[in-house]
């Protein structure tokens, strides 16, 4: 009975999930290929130059909600594999020439397409068949309570049982409970099949994720070495004008003290005080630079605790959940930790949410973290946001970083890197 109630839910979820995706995802597949092929078409006429782009954004989006519905629905990760645009696109007629032809010749378009025709057919048998196996059980029911009557003169066929006796209604009970615990065990695993289907059409091949990898790896490593350098110069400035100007007033202060020591003990007593205040202020301050550099809790106690140090300090009730069996290397810590504080604060500041659900787990070579929120939701990654600098901090490492928040809540913000622990 507890395996049959704990297959129950996750069962009956994964019917609902392939039920939407067999109505609203079909629905969705097939106008944008319908549009995409008129706007392709109209292409020659001059018309499609100003609906190709606008046809084919719509396309991505898709793709890219399918693709948070994958990780997020049945642990599918599918890579996106646009090609940026670059920066000086120009503007009028021109610029929506050049769009389109970037668009056009961008192998992932292509991709897309495939995966429209591909959704249109065997990805909504597949969602059909997740909800089926635990919709169609209910009409068995429906059937040997009475509903056979209806049909008594003209039998009605359920599956293969023809139905027109409370016998043969009894038969398409039958029929039904064998289907139902065939969805038990099938329903799931059919909604993870729709999303490896899509995958081995819209994540990129080998040659031109591992081009991608280097371009992105490239990248971040120019943006790590730049913030590196803005790093070093932070730290700098608030040695100067913080501890080491205090260290300067505080050895300025000895010498005095040690010219007033004898002509003016009381005198000498009051600078030795502040000089004490002075050197308990420098130290202070450097501890809370060492911090910033790499808090001692981190180093000492490992990412979990330094996290769960991280939440008690938050004005927002928290959760931590952590299930690591060893660390991390150090770097990877250090970002993963950063990470963290970041999209934490990040939630204080901007979410207004009342409770903060931080998860940390690692498994198939990879160190996953989430943190979740109730608030208003809204949140996307963008330039100059603070989600923005998480992207280019887990970049460093190879990391990824997934953003969903509708909005009205709640936002979830996930994290990966790949690691190994020690």
């Amino acid at each position: 009975m507890k395996v049959f109630s704990g297959r129950l839910r996750p069962a009956a979820l994964a019917a609902g999930r392939g039920l939407f995706l067999s109505v609203a995802g079909l629905a969705a597949s097939i106008t944008l290929f319908v549009l995409a092929v008129l706007s392709i078409s109209f292409i020659v006429l001059g018309i499609g130059v100003f609906t190709t782009p606008v046809v084919l954004e719509a396309v991505r989006k898709h793709a890219n909600q399918r693709r948070l519905w994958a990780v997020t629905w049945s642990d599918v990760r599918i890579p996106v594999p646009y090609r940026p645009f670059p920066k000086d696109l120009r503007s009028g007629v021109t610029g929506q020439v050049e769009r389109t032809s970037l668009l056009l010749k961008d192998p992932a378009t292509r991709r897309d397409l495939l995966w429209l025709l591909m959704d249109m057919t065997v990805g909504t048998v597949l969602a059909v068949l997740a909800a089926a196996l635990m919709v169609y059980p209910v009409e068995g029911l429906v059937l040997a309570a009475g509903l056979w009557r209806v049909f008594r003169d003209d039998p009605y066929w359920y599956g293969f049982v023809p139905v027109d006796s409370q016998a043969t209604g009894f038969a398409a009970l039958a029929l039904g409970i064998v289907l139902f615990h065939a969805g038990l065990w099938a329903s799931r695993p059919l909604l993870r099949l729709h999303f490896v289907l899509a995958r081995t059409v819209l994540a990129p091949t080998q040659d031109q994720e591992l081009a991608q990898r280097i371009e992105r790896l490239t990248e971040t490593r120019h943006e790590a070495v730049d913030t590196a350098a803005s790093e070093l110069r932070r730290i700098e400035r608030d040695l100067h004008d913080g501890a080491q100007a205090r260290l300067v007033a505080m050895g300025m202060n000895l010498g005095t003290i040690e010219a007033l020591i004898e002509k003016d003990p009381a005198q000498a007593k009051k600078m030795l005080a502040m000089a004490r205040e002075s050197s308990a202020e420098a130290l202070t301050e450097l501890r809370d630079l060492v911090r910033g550099i790499h808090p001692p809790v981190l180093a000492e106690r490992g990412l979990g605790d330094a996290v769960r140090a991280l939440a008690l300090r938050l004005p927002v009730a928290s959760e931590v959940t952590v299930e690591l069996p060893g660390r991390a290397e150090a770097p990877v810590e250090s970002a993963a930790y950063f990470a963290v504080s970041e999209a934490l604060t990040n939630t204080v500041k901007h979410a207004g949410a009342e409770r903060i659900y931080v998860d940390l787990h690692h498994a198939e070579g990879m160190l996953r973290i989430s943190v979740t929120d109730d608030g208003r939701g809204g949140a996307v990654v963008g330039s100059g946001s603070g989600l923005s600098g998480i992207e280019r901090r887990l970049g460093t490492f190879d990391g990824v970083l997934a953003v969903s928040s509708p909005a009205g809540g709640p936002t979830m913000v996930t994290m990966e890197i790949p690691c190994e622990l020690s």
